[in-house]
């Protein structure tokens, strides 16, 4: 173990940790106070040598991924230090991708105790301003696998159907039905046929336009070109609507898409979803029916959503991920991407 003395302005600096990582090659370390202790020799440092290590096998530990824009080591030890109640660090190790821009820092924690945990991870994410995603086993980056998407606010950043209603002249009243339902205190089928009866006898042309200027959450298309890469299935399974679900499919070429199907007749909204609804549990199904038809394992399956009608999905896969997600859904998932791009899930799937 070698080990460098660092000043506090280093710890604060950003450049300080990525020089570390990209001009000296560090990869494993760990950090206590203002001593840095390295698994290997830092490229041009002047090091004392240690015959101790930390660095020991970490195959049954729980993995913290730690990532944000700029993070440095001092928050780092600030993380360290408000969770200890809760887990002790082992060590760091930096996760890179390749395709995704910047780093992660995995520590490889034991941990104490799980009361209150996802409790006191929020707060500490929210307080330094990183991403936490504490996680055991997780599927496996280089094995296939598949993961299914919500859509709305999802993998797109708006509800395509207050949009539509927006448009329609209705977009109060719609809304306020959407965002009890995303909270989980309305039936899904129920608030969504509810909200289409008041679309009834808008025109067609008004989807197209709402399509037509879907804004992509960040880092959706790399994630799905990167997962795509390792041979991995990318699906939406949505509560909205299939004219826009079939859209996103043949942009981002996804492996499939299910959502609800809009009723239009005479160039004119009927008010009515045609067939069943696609609530929760079909969301479910629908993991669980895609893995079988493509041969996934099920421990190699994710499912990422932003509302309370994600989580029956989420529950069904080996890792569910809330995503820019309601404080009920951060609370109830595995793992939380308070702010971060789609993307920044690999760091997770490449933590080891």
């Amino acid at each position: 173990m070698f080990e460098i003395k660092v000043t506090e302005r280093d710890l604060l600096s950003h450049l300080y940790l990525t020089g570390l990582i990209y001009q000296k090659g560090m990869t494993s370390f760990t950090l206590s106070g203002d001593t840095l202790c390295s698994e290997q020799p830092l490229q041009g440092e002047q090091l004392s040598n240690s015959t101790s290590t930390l660095f020991s096998a970490h195959a049954n530990q729980h993995k913290l991924v730690v990532f944000t824009e700029g993070l440095h080591l001092q928050q780092l030890s600030l993380v360290a230090q408000s969770l200890s109640g809760f887990l002790d660090i082992a060590f760091f190790r930096v996760i890179q991708v390749e395709g995704v821009n910047g780093f992660a820092i995995c520590a490889f924690v034991t941990l104490k105790t799980q009361d209150n945990l996802n409790e006191q991870l929020e707060i500490v994410a929210n307080r330094f301003c990183v991403e936490l995603c504490l996680a055991g086993n997780t599927p496996q980056l280089t094995e296939p696998g598949l993961l299914l998407m919500d859509m709305d606010s999802t993998v797109i950043a708006v509800e395509c159907i207050d949009e539509i209603a927006e448009l329609a002249g209705v977009g109060e009243q719609v809304s306020a039905v959407t965002l009890q339902a995303m909270q989980g205190k309305l039936d899904f089928a129920q608030s969504l046929r509810t909200r289409v009866a008041c679309l009834e006898g808008a025109d067609e042309a008004i989807l197209q336009q709402v399509r037509d200027a879907l804004p992509l959450m960040p880092g959706v298309a790399n994630l799905v070109e990167i997962l795509q890469s390792y041979n991995w299935k990318v699906a939406i399974a949505s509560g909205g609507f299939s004219y826009f679900a079939d859209y996103l499919q043949n942009r981002l070429n996804l492996d499939a898409a299910v959502a609800n199907d809009l009723e239009i007749q005479d160039s004119k909204l009927t008010g009515k979803v045609r067939g069943s609804i696609v609530d929760a549990n079909v969301k479910a199904q629908t993991l669980k029916t895609l893995a079988d038809k493509w041969s996934i394992l099920p421990s190699q399956t994710i499912a990422m959503g932003d509302g309370a009608n994600d989580l029956v999905m989420m529950n069904a896969a080996a890792l569910g991920v809330a995503l820019h997600a309601k404080p009920i859904v951060r609370q109830k998932a595995d793992i939380a991407i308070r702010r971060g791009g789609l993307d920044s899930l690999l760091w997770v799937l490449a933590a080891r």
